[in-house]
């Protein structure tokens, strides 16, 4: 199975150096000098991690094979893949598991289509297109995501009042003049 590690960001500085996006929890055991890493689209590779470094919690990454500017600027948006394993830990999922799932509500009505998935510090956030084009980030976590159901091809959503476009505020109670 192909696994995402991360795509390229940002051209940085003047030698190839990129920023790049995490898509794995183990950067530092992904990302090393001397790793051959696999990309997507595959034209734009193999790439072979020459340098590595963080600075101020981003990840800046220099290949043996982007030795310019340019060369940083055209390869952005590329994903670096790996072969892996599936995962044996019960609640935990690829990106490439979520995206094109029909997000829903508990009802079942539809609340759009899960499009990616970032990383964030405080926690990963499900970025949700909904039917008019707004792209909604539900935080990631088991209050707002009860439910993923991979084979069933959806995600159970209750995000509070707020995060989805086009909302309607529930009335409880009377309200008095």
């Amino acid at each position: 199975m192909r696994l995402t590690v991360a795509r390229i960001g940002r051209a940085h500085g003047l030698k190839g150096e990129v920023s790049v996006e995490l898509r794995t929890d183990i950067p530092e055991d992904r990302l090393v000098p001397g790793e051959v890493l696999d990309t997507e689209p595959a034209a734009a590779g193999p790439l072979t991690v020459d340098h590595v470094r963080v600075q101020g919690g981003r990840w800046y990454v220099r290949f043996a094979e982007i030795a310019t500017r340019e060369a940083a600027e055209a390869a952005r948006g590329v994903e670096l893949t790996i072969d892996g394993d599936e995962s044996d830990e019960e609640d935990a999922w690829y990106v490439h598991q979520l995206v094109g799932l029909a997000a829903v509500r508990p009802d079942g009505s539809a609340v759009g289509e899960v499009v990616d998935l970032l990383s964030m510090p405080a926690q990963d956030l499900l970025v949700v297109k909904q039917p008019g084009g707004h792209r909604a980030m539900i935080p990631f976590v088991e209050e707002f995501v009860p439910e993923v159901d991979v084979e069933a091809g959806r995600v159970v959503l209750t995000p509070p009042y707020g995060l989805l476009a086009g909302e309607e505020p529930e009335v409880t109670g009377e309200t008095s003049a």
